[in-house]
């Protein structure tokens, strides 16, 4: 599994609700019946999760298709 994925910097963007700048937090990701937590830039007021395409395309995708494979 390649892990060389780079999270953006949180505070690089802005909450579309709440205005305010995102925070590294974890949240709970969970496929199937597996969760997962996981460090992501969200919301510190409403908890909304930023998800770049190129996690939701390249490492999440990996991860499903190692779960998958089980």
């Amino acid at each position: 599994m390649n892990l060389d994925y780079q999270m953006p910097e949180a505070s690089d963007w802005l909450c579309a609700k709440c205005s305010l700048p995102l925070e590294i937090g974890k949240v709970n990701v969970g496929y199937h019946w597996d969760y997962f937590l996981v460090d992501l830039p969200r919301c510190p007021k409403c908890s909304q999760v930023f998800i770049s395409e190129k996690l939701a395309l390249g490492k999440m995708v990996e991860v499903e298709e190692m779960l998958e494979d089980k």
